[in-house]
């Protein structure tokens, strides 16, 4: 369960960080347009092999 938990603080510490990053190079409507895409994506794939 350890392992699960690290895991996941590292996924969120990288995401922020990745944030970070695209504000600082002014791509930040980039990596806002990707995440929103990626996520109605794997909604729509849930669905479909629901």
């Amino acid at each position: 369960m350890m392992a699960v938990s690290l895991k996941s603080f590292l996924y969120k510490a990288l995401r922020i960080s990745n944030d970070i990053n695209a504000v600082r190079r002014g791509r930040v409507g980039r990596r806002v347009g990707r995440r929103v895409t990626g996520k109605a994506t794997g909604k729509m794939m849930r669905k479909l092999f629901k």
